[in-house]
């Protein structure tokens, strides 16, 4: 079977052996894919397709596998994998570009597919690609997030002066919080159409189950779930070698992960534990600028968002500055090192379908506390292998994480965590069911 996926990013894997910089985002496609390459099924021939934005990569594609690339379209082999990279700009992927669709239309009539295997709904070319194949029965649309879902709730909690605020980058670049959602909007109406025209798709939480059926109630949908990165599956999260009462979150450079829920929880936290600190992974919007020189601090100043700026104010005024710690972007190894160091994962995003980190900290074994919102609930039972709280309630959040810092509960929480997410994210049977969604659909 001649299978074709269409990623929003180059992968790692393929990524390293250009020497390319790559993203850390959607760790379980790693994951598949590593599975797809060690279980090395002859009956499978696997290309993939991903867009590329910058001259670098151009270069380093070129450089090892010369050729005519003036249409767009860049194409090498990584081992056994054949893979096509096409121009697309992904700074403006709200805005619909008619020129992919005859990128993928080349791409798709090279690779001559069976199946093509779309992840993902939220950038134009998943769009262009099921415009351009003319079956789309042989589609399989994976769902990540749901923008039109993402939307609604996009600015919830943070105070409407700011969000209809602009800082001097948010002028230049057209992109305050309200722009931001308005951006959403319009990625959702793409998100429509396609949902509008594919006849299969794959999820793993009764949230995406039931947003895609509201989206096309003729849709086929096959439950997936999905496996994490290999790092993630070996070691244990355990309390005696972690930093008393941390706190890791993931990332917080949009309104939609929650940050501002974190630091207004900090002030209450402290008055019990005044040792409390909030690590913080992911692009630092807030502009750290202690380790800079004067000209590079103006710089930084003059590039934050109305959402950084509004984080610094509430850093700022509950007198945060030295428990809080912006990590920047972290690998792999990096994010799994700070997992095992820190004593309680906490999610406090206002909207999730299955977000990696909540995997990835379950696997581990470690106590994780997540906001109630879309798909989480069908990751976690609360009380049992994690704690859930209401969405936006901050002594909520203040009460789950006290509870999870009480050494009895993080015991337990933490052994059922892992023994849950290790039958979830099970990579080998993952792999399997996968392989009976692409046998049924062809």
């Amino acid at each position: 079977m001649k299978i074709l996926w269409l990623c929003n990013i180059m992968l790692p894997a393929i990524a390293k052996e250009l020497n390319l910089p790559y993203s850390n985002r959607e760790g379980w496609l790693s994951g598949l894919y590593d599975q797809f390459i060690a279980e090395n099924n002859e009956n499978a021939e696997l290309s993939i397709c991903f867009p590329y934005d910058n001259r670098a990569a151009i270069n380093a594609i070129n450089q090892k596998f010369p050729q005519d690339n003036s249409n767009g379209v860049l194409k090498f082999k990584n081992g056994r994998v054949i893979c096509y990279g096409f121009r697309e700009n992904l700074l403006t992927p709200d805005k619909y570009d008619i020129e992919l669709e005859e990128q993928l239309a080349e791409i798709l009539a090279d690779a001559s597919p069976d199946l093509i295997h779309i992840f993902g709904s939220e950038f134009p070319h998943a769009l262009a690609m099921t415009n351009v194949c003319k079956d789309k029965s042989r589609i399989l649309l994976s769902i990540q997030g749901l923008l039109g879902k993402y939307a609604k709730v996009y600015t919830e909690g943070v105070p409407l002066d700011v969000v209809k605020g602009e800082t001097f980058r948010d002028i230049v670049k057209h992109d305050s919080i309200a722009q931001q959602q308005k951006k959403f909007m319009k990625r959702a109406k793409h998100e429509q159409l396609l949902f509008a025209l594919v006849k299969h798709v794959s999820g793993r939480t009764q949230f995406d189950r039931e947003a895609a059926l509201e989206l096309n109630p003729n849709v086929k949908y096959h439950h997936h779930n999905e496996s994490m990165r290999e790092s993630f599956y070996q070691g244990r999260w355990d309390n005696a070698n972690c930093e008393p009462y941390s706190i890791f979150i993931s990332q917080g450079d949009y309104p939609i992960k929650g940050l501002h829920y974190m630091l207004e929880a900090m002030p209450i936290i402290f008055l019990r534990y005044p040792e409390a600190h909030l690590y913080v992974a992911g692009n630092d919007i807030i502009g750290d600028t202690s380790h800079l020189d004067m000209m590079n601090v103006l710089k930084k100043r003059v590039s934050i968002s109305s959402y950084g700026k509004y984080l610094k104010s509430l850093i700022l005024s509950h007198q945060l500055e030295d428990n809080i710690t912006m990590l920047g972007p972290l690998n792999e190894s990096e994010m799994k090192e700070q997992f095992l160091r820190s004593s309680v994962f906490v999610c406090p995003s206002v909207i999730e379908n299955s977000p990696n980190s909540v995997c990835e900290a379950m696997l581990l074994g470690m106590p994780v506390v997540a906001a109630a919102v879309g798909g989480i609930p069908s990751l976690i039972s609360d009380g049992k292998d994690g704690l859930l709280y209401e969405p936006g309630n901050v002594r909520d959040l203040v009460g789950a994480v006290e509870i999870a810092w009480d050494l009895e509960n993080t015991k337990i929480i933490g052994a059922a965590a892992a023994e849950r997410a290790k039958k979830t994210h099970n990579r080998i049977l993952n792999y399997m069911r996968l392989w009976e969604i692409y046998e049924e659909i062809v």
